[in-house]
């Protein structure tokens, strides 16, 4: 290790604290963090010099990779002009772009209002927020429960949090989560008195930090027409299915369905800043309509909403999504990702492959099916060996998510594939 990344693991060690990390284990002198300082297209390089593939998008954020010259150029620009103008009582140029652009993405009057805020778990509080008030400002405040799903993810900020369905993340911060409804299924709905609901929340097609798991077919159609039914409001998740990762630019686009709150982050920005959108239509929005004094307005914001520079960035990323015919590409690249999958399923350790258009998650367990402990922190341990080989990707407990920007070539999935396969059998054949 050279002295100057021996320097910076020190500093690290002695003054940050990392999201979803024991920080004992990472202070621990054994363990090398990894320092990284650049990026190019599907590859990371550390302060050593080497060289990894992204196999998890930079925690399924990146979506054309890294150092893209288009993405790069909006933001140089953009801070050539203004880095950051407050969006409350004044407005900026590339914040109205983006909002017309992400409208007209969808089918004409699905959707016409753009909320900007910084994240996923922002982009679901907005959603959550404009839900009650909405119903208060129509005359319905019975209208306050949401209804989620088992293992559901929307983010870690108290009111996303309280959505949330996987315990590990959740049951530290119980006494301050608001109560909601919760089922498994679809047809868990029939049991609900649908009088009390406000809203029901869903990540389309695929729960991510459930372990890539997947929903049946026609999920989110049923779940519209029963929406529809009982007059009340649908959320999509979409922070990590959208923007491409399902092989269409939304998840909801493949059932064709309309939600009343559409919640966009991570690939919204192409990965490269943080910028989140909570899109819903003209009968929400008007509700919040009248005289001050009325107090229909939505009390809500951040300092950096509607970023002009985060802004500039999506901006660019969907003129790439268009000017490289993104999703036409990615197709095959989601068809030869099956083909490997097909491949890494002949493992004996492989007890379980989910795929998503271009998400992927590869559940481990010993060859009779038996789950290993959790504390033996085995999909952990895969993925660090895997960091050896030169890939780098995070786990859901036992379940190895491959993720990668859209950018990555046949080779370097090969790559993957190769490094993540003997990962896989060095660790769980205890070598």
């Amino acid at each position: 290790m050279t002295p100057g990344t021996e320097s910076l693991i020190r500093l690290d060690r002695q003054y940050l604290w990392h999201p979803f990390t024991q920080m004992k284990g990472w202070c621990d002198p054994a363990y090398e963090p990894l320092v990284l300082v650049e990026g190019d297209g599907a590859i990371l390089r550390d302060s050593e010099g080497r060289e990894y593939i992204d196999g998890n998008s930079s925690i399924w954020t990146n979506v054309h990779g890294h150092r893209h010259p288009a993405i790069t150029a909006a933001m140089k620009a953009q801070l050539d002009k203004v880095a950051h103008v407050s969006f409350l009582g004044t407005t900026n140029e590339p914040a109205i772009r983006l909002a017309e652009k992400l409208v007209n993405l969808l089918p004409a009057g699905d959707y016409s209002r753009v909320f900007f805020t910084d994240n996923g778990s922002t982009a679901i509080e907005v959603a959550v927020k404009m839900t009650l008030q909405y119903w208060q400002l129509i005359g319905r405040p019975e209208r306050n429960r949401f209804v989620a799903f088992d293992n559901a993810y929307h983010g870690d900020t108290v009111g996303a949090a309280s959505l949330g369905g996987v315990s590990a993340f959740t049951q530290r911060f119980a006494p301050v989560h608001f109560a909601i409804e919760r089922v498994d299924s679809t047809d868990a709905l029939a049991r609900l008195d649908a009088n009390s609901i406000a809203a029901i929340i869903i990540e389309p097609m695929v729960q991510g930090a459930a372990g890539i798991r997947l929903w049946p077919e026609g999920t989110l159609r049923r779940l519209r027409e029963w929406c529809d039914a009982h007059e009340v409001l649908l959320i999509l998740d979409e922070v990590l299915t959208g923007f491409g990762r399902t092989g269409k630019m939304f998840a909801c686009q493949h059932d064709g369905v309309r939600a009343d709150f559409l919640c966009l982050a991570k690939g919204l920005t192409g990965g490269y800043v943080p910028l989140a959108a909570t899109l819903t239509n003209e009968s929400i929005y008007s509700a919040f309509l009248g005289e001050y004094q009325d107090l229909k307005t939505l009390f809500y914001g951040h300092s950096f909403c509607g970023n002009p520079v985060g802004c500039a960035a999506a901006l660019a990323s969907l003129e790439v999504f268009e000017q490289e015919e993104t999703l036409r590409h990615l197709g095959e690249k989601i068809t030869y990702l099956s083909e490997l999958l097909s491949r890494v399923r002949q493992n004996a350790y492989v007890f379980e492959i989910r795929q998503c258009g271009f998400i992927a998650g590869i559940e481990v367990r010993q060859p009779d099916g038996t789950a290993f402990e959790w504390t033996s922190q085995t999909g952990a341990r895969i993925c660090q060996r895997a960091r050896e080989y030169g890939l780098l990707t995070r786990p859901v407990l036992d379940t190895l998510v491959f993720m990668p920007p859209y950018c990555i070539t046949r080779e370097q999935m090969d790559a993957a594939f190769v490094a993540l396969n003997q990962a896989i059998l060095d660790i769980c054949q205890g070598t």
